[in-house]
């Protein structure tokens, strides 16, 4: 209470003013001031406005009042180093941009709290106080500093604005409901109420638009590829473990090669050439994320809402002790682009961490939506542990067992008793040092979603950017290999697919691997096992296997199958020097490096973290002498300095608890399902070159850090590094 009162006091003492750019209509020749001052009215009716103050701005508080959204400021004893709690910019006089003061005291950018105020919103973002007086922009002049305003989370510019200011009405009974009753109402049973998707073209026109959108600048089916380990072996000598490689590549087809531009319009203008997708946000809000993790992590939805196209739907899910449903399944049309934003702005931090319950709201979001579009996702945000759901067993004295998949409700992992679920992928983000990584990848795994690592708190955005970048280009679904035996002495052993689900028939003459959804642009590389037999005769050639390859097109939805590639290894009665593919040693070294890191985490969680860093270095020697390796392989350096950063976060028990755990799993996310995932901080260029990313991910990534930097510094943006697959394959 006294805390309450004491800002009250400051606020009512204090001459709260706005910043107001001179415009055409009030500017008279003789006046050369290039703003005017206008007062706000104080809190309270009944108090006169103080003494003129000799600095016209209060301090910005620190600390959030019990009804506040939790941002917490950075401290600091300068007014220069006040922050707006909006963009989280630094509010500096003399910089350019006008500077709002409420009659609650907090103070923000002008551009920021007028966009806050278009898009619905009449409450303060850091306190939640309901506002009397408003300010509203409209285009009348240049700006004073002849500068088109940047809007943090990239809300379209305008080089002619003024404020204003306008007082609200009081409520009527007979108005209608805010925007805000969307989220403010109560729950229904049932979550059908998705709004209905459009339907505006018959299949022809689809399949018409694809194939225009496409032409010249695209390929329009998966590439496929294959590579025996080497091109010949002698009649007389047989192989028990022959190792082919199959390669696919998913379609081309950029939707953000402009990147200066904004990917919402793009799409719509190519929306045919990539699937509509329906998104699901879990986000924690605990009493954790209070301050500047919820700020951020506001700004980094702004960004996904912005970036969703017209046909794309989104929910939003908030959870803390329990969950709720903010925001329902709305297309991101221009009105719910303005709802959503409105629905993230009124996120609020307290309480517990109940992801169970997070992850249950959104899959029966999923499961109740009356209508679906081609792809369907689930993001899930934490930076807690559960400790309302996940039970601990196992005997005394060892580490207890946690049932993580106690957090992953049946129907999104495509189980249950029913068999009706349908599975969606979860992509799971580890927020800060104190998340529980092996739960979030726990989560991600079983839905067959990716885990990512947020380590430092200013890239979240980034990490969003890079996961939708590749949810926003799925051109390819259901996608499956299957290998069958061509020589009748030929049996297939194994299927190396990391997480892809794999089988070999019993009689071992055919294999199947269930690779699913593809990105554009996207690479899978799979390592087949097979026998090569001795053969006699003059036989000079044999084919092996066969490898086919069937998907169905998202937009169109067809069924596409592949030709078949046979793999035929020459029988020469001599063989010449043995000359190992290329290809195949750098997927041989990657599979063996995901084994290594699995083998090192698992002795560390075991309490022998000497034993994992020898694992560790044991795999590098390895791969530093295979033929890859020694011929300068991209990859092969990649792996290497991998293995070396997981060595540095395994020195001391304090250092893998608090980061370490979560790189390597992130690390194993990421070579499972051959799949980009942020870890630790990706805006540092002299971290580990991020693998996998597809040119969508990049473009959306150097989006994302584009804005962010124009926003903050003027320092250019961080090139993101190349994925280790746009390397050029050696021949």
């Amino acid at each position: 209470m006294g805390s309450k009162w004491r800002k009250a006091k400051v606020a009512l003492g204090l001459n709260l003013c706005v910043y107001v750019p001179r415009t055409l209509d009030d500017a008279s020749p003789s006046d050369d001031a290039a703003v005017r001052y206008s007062e706000v009215s104080s809190l309270s009716p009944s108090v006169s406005p103080g003494a003129r103050s000799s600095d016209s701005r209060p301090a910005m508080p620190t600390t959030p009042t019990p009804s506040s959204s939790g941002l917490r400021l950075p401290k600091s004893n300068s007014r220069s180093l006040k922050t707006c709690a909006i963009c989280l910019a630094s509010m500096k006089p003399g910089q350019g941009h006008a500077i709002f003061t409420a009659e609650c005291s907090h103070a923000f950018h002008f551009q920021c709290i007028a966009s806050n105020v278009k898009h619905g919103n009449q409450t303060c973002p850091v306190c939640r106080v309901k506002w009397k007086e408003i300010p509203f922009q409209g285009p009348t002049s240049d700006h004073p500093h002849g500068r088109a305003r940047i809007s943090p989370v990239d809300w379209p510019q305008d080089d002619a604005w003024m404020t204003v200011l306008r007082r609200l009405p009081p409520p009527r009974p007979d108005s209608h409901r805010p925007i805000a009753s969307l989220f403010q109402a109560p729950e229904p049973n049932v979550f059908n109420d998705d709004e209905p998707l459009e339907h505006h073209a018959d299949m022809a026109q689809i399949r018409s638009s694809t194939r225009d959108a496409c032409d010249n600048n695209c390929v329009r089916t998966v590439e496929m590829k294959t590579y025996p380990e080497v091109s010949d072996i002698p009649r007389s000598s047989s192989n028990e473990n022959f190792t082919i490689l199959i390669h696919l590549k998913a379609p081309v087809t950029r939707t953000g090669q402009n990147s200066g531009g904004d990917l919402a319009n793009l799409s719509a203008v190519s929306q045919p050439s990539r699937a509509p997708v329906d998104l699901v946000t879990v986000l924690d809000v605990s009493g954790s994320m209070a301050g500047t993790k919820l700020a951020l992590l506001k700004r980094a939805m702004g960004f996904v809402i912005q970036n969703l196209g017209p046909s794309d739907r989104l929910s939003v899910i908030a959870f803390s002790s329990t969950a709720r449903r903010l925001f329902p399944l709305r297309q991101m049309s221009e009105v719910g682009r303005q709802q959503a934003l409105q629905a993230v702005n009124s996120l609020i931090s307290n309480g517990g961490t109940n992801i169970a319950e997070g992850l249950r709201k959104g899959a029966k979001v999923m499961e109740d939506r009356r209508e679906k579009n081609p792809v369907s996702s689930i993001i899930l945000l934490s930076d807690g542990q559960d400790t309302y759901t996940v039970s601990v067993s196992g005997p005394l004295g060892a580490r207890p067992h946690q049932d993580y998949q106690s957090l992953l409700p049946l129907s999104v992992r495509g189980g249950g008793s029913t068999g009706t679920g349908c599975q969606i992928p979860v992509h799971a983000f580890g927020f800060g040092a104190d998340h529980d990584a092996a739960s979030m990848h726990s989560i991600s795994e079983s839905s067959g979603g990716t885990f990512s690592f947020i380590e430092a708190e200013g890239v979240i955005q980034d990490a969003f950017a890079q996961c939708i970048g590749g949810l926003l280009s799925v051109v390819v679904q259901e996608l499956q290999v299957r290998v069958e035996s061509m020589h009748p002495g030929t049996r297939v052993g194994s299927l190396k697919a990391g997480s892809y689900p794999s089988r070999v028939m019993e009689d071992a003459r055919m294999g199947f691997i269930d690779v699913g959804d593809l990105y554009a642009d996207e690479e899978r590389d799979f390592l087949v096992s097979v026998n090569v037999p001795a053969v006699g005769g003059s036989n000079k050639e044999i084919s092996l296997v066969k490898v086919e390859c069937a998907y169905r097109d998202p937009v169109s939805k067809e069924t596409v199958h592949l030709e078949f590639k046979e793999v035929r290894i020459q029988r020469p009665e001599v063989a010449g020097p043995r000359v190992v593919s290329i290809e195949v040693d750098r997927q041989r070294n990657r599979l063996q490096a995901a084994e290594a890191i699995a083998a090192a985490r698992s002795a560390a969680e075991q309490g022998d973290l000497t034993g994992a860093v020898s694992v560790l270095d044991r795999c590098r020697k390895v791969l530093s002498e295979t033929v890859s390796a020694r011929a300068g392989d991209g990859l092969c350096v990649a792996l290497d300095a991998e293995l070396k950063e997981m060595q540095e976060r395994m020195a001391s028990r304090r250092v893998y608890e608090t980061s370490g755990r979560a790189y390597v799993l992130s690390g194993l996310s990421s070579h499972s399902w051959q799949r980009a995932t942020a870890r630790g901080d990706s805006t540092d260029s002299t971290t580990l070159l991020q693998s996998y990313q597809t040119p969508n991910m990049v473009d959306m990534l150097t989006r994302s850090q584009t804005m962010f930097l124009r926003g903050a510094s003027s320092q250019p943006p961080v090139r993101p590094a190349r994925s280790f697959t746009a390397q050029p394959r050696p021949r």
